[in-house]
């Protein structure tokens, strides 16, 4: 089991600002949830709490990457992709400036907030601005390479972030750099591709569709912008059956980027996403409110077997 990707975002942060002197952060005064405050407590000049306000937070980080810093800012994911929502769009993505978007508690993961504080619609709203990549980290790992990566790119990035404790997904750091999905089990039966935390659960599955003599190839795939749809397609091809899974809407997020993907190469295997399927979430125990949304390894299996008949 993984520390808490908050933890590790964390902690990497402050241990990043060593070399990079092009390091600022800035927050939306909930460092302490964000785990920004580690950076603050180790570097106090190179860290600005903006207050609850959004809005300003991206506008100031705007202002400072044109003078040659690399800021990253820090809030609740659904606060970013709204309240900050203008400011990204017209400062940030319109002039493709060099900030880092670390938004924390993403997805269902502030699950006793209830709907109010839970990030379903980010997805969508940041792969559909120019300029913009979008990466949804499984576990802290790949939250620590995504900051690493992030601080080579001059143009905006956007960090998903989740809260919890999540199961270790065995990730290459050259391959996360290409932008690549990550395969984490060979399979010939169907194939399931798999954004952010889920990929423990399609990991789960995997092992429920042997039981029953079904083979499933399973990829954690962080990068919904740019997309490897390549890797995933030729998977598909294989197998003849591609099940999507991910921790947002199904509109707009990852199940439409992989489907545009395939649209577009006139793809001929079968596809079946598990998302959020137009509700928002609702308040409690973050496994089980997952679960009950279909985002668990007992459900992914359901689905891949159905789906191959």
């Amino acid at each position: 089991m993984s520390k808490a990707m908050r933890d590790a975002y964390g902690e990497h942060l402050a241990a990043l600002g060593q070399d990079h002197p092009e390091l600022i952060v800035l927050d939306a005064d909930v460092s302490s949830s964000t785990k920004s405050a580690v950076f603050g407590k180790k570097y106090p000049e190179r860290f600005f709490n903006t207050g609850v306000a959004e809005g300003n937070l991206a506008g100031v980080a705007a202002g400072l990457a044109t003078c040659g810093y690399h800021p990253v800012i820090n809030a609740f994911a659904i606060f970013l992709s709204l309240k900050s929502l203008d400011q990204i769009r017209n400062d940030i993505c319109y002039n493709s400036l060099p900030v880092i978007i670390g938004g924390a508690y993403g997805g269902l993961s502030d699950s006793f907030d209830g709907a109010s504080h839970q990030a379903i619609e980010d997805i969508a709203i940041f792969r559909s601005l120019p300029n913009m990549e979008v990466i949804v980290p499984s576990d802290a790992h790949q939250a620590e390479l995504a900051l690493d990566y992030a601080l080579t790119r001059k143009n905006p990035v956007y960090i998903r972030l989740n809260r919890n404790e999540m199961p270790d997904i065995d990730t290459d750091r050259d391959a996360f750099f290409q932008g690549k999905a990550v395969k984490c089990r060979e399979g010939k039966d169907v194939t399931i591709a798999a954004n952010g935390i889920t990929a423990s659960l399609a990991m789960q599955a995997a092992e429920i569709l042997e039981k029953k003599g079904i083979s499933a190839e399973v990829f954690s795939v962080p990068f919904v912008k740019p997309l490897d749809a390549d890797s995933l397609i030729a998977s598909a091809e294989k197998t003849g059956a591609l099940v999507t899974v991910e921790e947002a809407l199904k509109m707009g997020g990852f199940y439409s980027a992989v489907a545009e993907a395939c649209f577009e190469r006139g793809t001929k295997f079968r596809v079946a996403p598990i998302a959020f399927d137009d509700k928002f979430g609702e308040t409690g125990p973050y496994m089980d409110i997952l679960a009950r949304y279909g985002l668990s390894g007992e459900h992914i299996a359901e689905v891949a077997a159905s789906l191959i008949g």
